[in-house]
């Protein structure tokens, strides 16, 4: 059983006086925006506390012109609780995602010749809590047919098919655009545009990069994005070849609508419904947590270069993923592009996590 989070003073937060508090609260305050003018989430979450939404309302009306002032904003509205695994130190883990910049086309080619499919007509989506009775508890939170069946898994929509949205290189690259759960999209005209995600299939997530740790077949120090993928496509991508097989073990499939001529100097849209903010904003279980709910992470993580160095954070939870489960767990947003993908790629690390619950609440 999860031990519950313990209380903690904002002295026990290591860097926390030297954090760059204005650009945390920057990030709490776009959240803040979007729910007190009622803006629909991506995807549904656990809902936020009254006490939650009523700070949401203080901050946009709060004086914060430098950090200091930042700073006292969470010290006052805020205490912070450490959040524990069931490890035996307690250790949280976190990873990393990104964007990734992707060459398309929005019709087949060729070149492009992998699918990206839009959401079914059938598809109906459940917020945590909230799926029918009798759903596969596996399937909780997820999705399913509107005849009441669970939806198929990756390896049966697949093989179905259907009309895209848009055409990338190969299965690889459109696999790992769902992993990351959006992609920005460069097109041939010099036109850029954005997959951003439409809902899931509901099935368990599988980490494929895992998967062939296990089996021996890449080592677990020598992981990473490029290797992963690689290894894919050294073992074929058509039905029943090694690479595709092992992609279709994970049987979660991601659906995605176009945005044709985006921002680019946004980023993409997490589960709240708001741009993400590299290095402000993660992903966390929406089954546990409210968006909104900022988060300090202390670890020793490569987030810089390759070598580990400190990272000392006031984060806030934009987003989720079905690969983050648990209340110690969090998925770090890098950013937009290769280098981006490089140091998220590399985050695989353990640390300590706190939640500021508003004052009055406990986690």
């Amino acid at each position: 059983m999860t031990p519950k989070p313990l209380p903690l003073a904002f002295d026990a937060l290591t860097g926390f006086a030297d954090d760059d508090a204005l650009a945390a609260f920057a990030a709490f305050r776009d959240w803040a925006r979007a729910t007190c003018a009622q803006a629909a989430p991506l995807r549904a979450a656990k809902p936020p506390s009254p006490r939650l939404t009523d700070v949401a309302r203080a901050a946009l009306t709060a004086k914060t012109a430098g950090a200091d002032a930042a700073r006292r904003f969470f010290v006052e509205n805020f205490r912070p609780w450490r959040v524990v695994s069931d490890a035996a130190d307690g250790a949280a883990f976190f990873t990393g995602y990104y964007e990734p910049a992707i060459d398309a086309s929005l019709t087949p080619t060729a070149e492009f010749r992998a699918p990206v499919l839009p959401r079914p007509r059938d598809l109906v989506s459940f917020a945590p809590g909230e799926g029918p009775p009798g759903l596969d508890p596996k399937l909780a939170c997820a999705e399913r047919r509107e005849d009441g069946a669970p939806y198929p898994d990756r390896a049966a929509i697949e093989a179905k098919g259907g009309e895209a949205v848009a055409w990338l290189a190969d299965e690889v690259e459109v696999f790992f655009a769902q992993v990351q759960g959006s992609a920005r999209l460069r097109l041939a005209d010099g036109r850029k545009a954005r997959l951003v995600y439409d809902g899931r299939n509901g099935q368990p997530y599988t980490s494929i990069g895992r998967l062939l740790i296990e089996a021996g077949e890449i080592p677990e120090g020598e992981m990473s994005l490029e290797r992963l993928k690689a290894w894919l496509r050294a073992n074929g991508l058509k039905p029943d070849d090694r690479g595709r097989a092992i992609m279709q073990r994970n049987a979660s499939y991601v659906f995605f609508r176009l945005v044709e001529d985006v921002d680019s100097s946004l980023g993409p849209i997490g589960g709240a419904g708001i741009a993400l903010t590299p290095l402000r904003s993660i992903a966390v279980d929406r089954a546990l947590w409210s968006y909104g709910l900022p988060f300090w992470i202390e670890a020793e993580l490569p987030w810089e270069s390759d070598d580990l160095s400190p990272f000392r954070r006031l984060m806030v939870a934009h987003d989720t993923g079905s690969a983050i489960v648990g209340p110690a767990r969090a998925d770090i947003f890098f950013g937009a592009g290769e280098a981006a993908g490089a140091r998220a790629g590399a985050i695989r690390h353990r640390g300590a996590f706190a939640v500021l619950a508003p004052s009055g609440d406990e986690p």
